[in-house]
Order: structure tokens, then C-alpha cells, then sequence
């Protein structure tokens, strides 16, 4: 298969491919969801910032959750994510083999307070990228959240 994303340099240059802004539309249990993904470089590149903006119902609806991650290298030396939501909660992971999902695919896991969990990316023919949210189970890894984007 040939490959879909041209990663950078470095720690961070898997990441390169999700640079930008991008937007999925899905269904969730609280009705239609919209959600906006800004991933852009900063401090001199060595962090990544992920901006993300859930928008619950119909369009420019007040029903919102927002997210401030930001992307690097940690103190072991590994590629780590740090969280902090609008609902007050944070949350810390460390990158992780998700090529189970996708020869391509980039994400972590992280120890949360229902149990270990991880999320992936990885690239969709014709452009764009998928992402998942999974939490595991005693017979696997348990999908609860699948997203689409396109750019912006």
C-alpha cells in the first residue's frame, strides 16, 4: 500500500501530516456533533498545540466542550500529550503503537479514571484523516468515538 502521509523530522515529525485546521461532522448520543481541530507548531516548533471545539446540535449552537492539548517530548524522552478541558478535567498520555488500526496511524494512550484508553489518527484516501477513541476492554480495544475530517 503506498503511503498516504509524508511525516517530518524529529520526535514530532509523525505528526507533521494533522498541521492545520480540519473538521468533522458526526452523530453522538447527544445529537449532531460538529467538531474543529487546529493543530499548529509552536515555541520554535518543539511543541505541538491541538485547539479543538466541539459544537453539540444545530450550527453556532451555545452547547459547546473545548479542548487545549498540547504535544511533545517528555521527560523520559518519549512523545507525550497533556489535555485540559472546559470541563475542568485534564489528562496525560504517551505515545503508543496503533498500527493496528492503520499501517499509517499516530496516537497515545493514557490511564484515566474509568481505565486505559487511547485515540489514533491516520490518513483517508483522498485526503483528510480519521480519528478514534477507544477505552480498553478484557476482549480488546472498545470504540466509542469515530470521526471523519476534511480540511478547512
Amino acid at each position: 500500500m503506498a503511503k498516504l502521509w509524508k511525516k517530518g523530522r524529529g520526535k514530532l515529525g509523525p505528526f507533521q501530516p494533522l498541521h492545520g485546521s480540519w473538521v468533522a461532522e458526526a452523530e453522538s448520543n447527544m445529537g449532531p456533533v460538529r467538531c474543529q481541530r487546529v493543530f499548529e507548531p509552536i515555541l520554535g516548533g518543539h511543541y505541538l498545540r491541538l485547539t479543538a471545539r466541539w459544537e453539540f446540535g444545530p450550527k453556532a449552537s451555545s452547547r459547546a466542550y473545548e479542548e487545549v492539548a498540547l504535544i511533545g517530548v517528555g521527560d523520559e524522552g518519549e512523545v507525550c500529550f497533556w489535555s485540559f478541558t472546559s470541563d475542568g478535567k485534564r489528562s496525560q498520555g504517551v505515545a503508543a503503537n496503533v498500527t493496528d488500526l492503520h499501517p499509517e496511524a499516530v496516537g497515545f494512550e493514557a490511564d484515566m479514571p474509568a481505565g486505559r484508553a487511547r485515540m489514533a489518527y491516520w490518513p483517508e484516501e483522498g485526503g483528510g484523516f480519521r480519528w478514534v477513541v477507544e477505552s480498553r476492554t478484557k476482549k480488546g480495544w472498545n470504540r466509542f468515538v469515530d470521526h471523519s475530517y476534511r480540511a478547512m
